[in-house]
């Protein structure tokens, strides 16, 4: 159940990398809100640019906002590296572009964050690390059946 721009939150990162799944932390943290022990403002506080780029150019997640229940939650990805140069804190945008980096950059970080557009809640869903040396390591690892 993928978004607008191809992008569906939970399906694993196309390359191979060292990844972080912040799952766990999320969960925790709704429930937190649900019983009251963090409050709605303290979680729903996404900065302006975030809902923007959520608003504008995020891919639609695969379920409502685990706030307001909205269906306004919306995905988006940041990338960061040296190697980036400028383009380092970008958004993502149009997806074709990160597959463009991974084939021309390195080693660079993809941060996925999902965003309430209505609410304003926020959540880091993970991050991975991406780029041609990884896709190397992917390949060989794909040759030789290993994990």
């Amino acid at each position: 159940m993928g978004g607008g721009n191809g992008f569906d939150p939970h399906d694993p990162p196309r390359v191979s990398g060292p990844v972080v799944d912040y799952g766990l932390a999320r969960k925790v943290l709704i429930s937190e809100v649900r019983r009251g022990v963090v409050a709605t403002t303290d979680a729903c506080d996404a900065h302006p640019e975030l809902v923007r780029a959520g608003r504008n150019i995020g891919g639609e997640a695969a379920g409502p906002c685990p706030v307001c229940s909205h269906e306004t939650l919306r995905t988006v990805r940041y990338v960061y590296g040296d190697e980036l140069g400028r383009d380092s804190g970008k958004v993502v945008y149009p997806e074709e572009w990160l597959a463009e980096l991974e084939a021309a950059v390195a080693e660079f970080t993809c941060y996925e964050v999902e965003v309430c557009t209505d609410c304003h809640w926020n959540h880091l869903i993970r991050s991975y690390v991406a780029g041609k040396g990884h896709r190397r390591v992917a390949q060989r690892q794909r040759r030789s059946g290993g994990a």
